[in-house]
């Protein structure tokens, strides 16, 4: 009896690895750099047929620690606002990750559309700021 528990776990654990890998199949993931976390600067990339898709989740890495202010990172989709990130000075180190996970009409994007990563500077200290975008196809 024993076995063929055994055998049903081993083909559940199979198939939900299965769907799992069939899920994320079709995700894109595009990462970047701003060189200056505390100087008001952007990133731009265009939206190609390959990465085209639901802007799932975005994600970025602190290079080190910033001071005097939190800095804002804005997430467009063209002049459309997706979301922010705080990236706070309090307490901030080199590695600190934040997210966002956007919910507005703004994060599907189709090809010829453009997306924005941009730093309002508020921050002190030459610090980049590395970032991943999870786009859904």
């Amino acid at each position: 009896m024993i076995g063929l528990l055994g055998k049903f776990a081993k083909e559940f654990e199979i198939r939900d690895r299965i769907n799992y890998l069939i899920k994320n199949l079709d995700t894109k993931e595009i990462s970047g750099e701003l060189s200056d976390i505390s100087t008001a600067s952007s990133f731009r990339f265009p939206v190609t047929k390959e990465t085209s898709g639901e802007l799932i989740k975005v994600s970025t890495v602190l290079g080190g620690a910033i001071a005097t202010a939190d800095a804002t990172i804005t997430i467009s989709n063209q002049a459309n606002s997706i979301g922010t990130i705080t990236v706070a000075y309090s307490g901030s180190a080199e590695g600190d990750i934040d997210s966002l996970s956007p919910s507005n009409t703004y994060r599907h994007l189709s090809e010829g559309d453009w997306i924005e990563i941009a730093t309002d500077g508020a921050s002190t200290n030459t610090i980049n700021l590395g970032f991943i975008l999870s786009i859904r196809r």
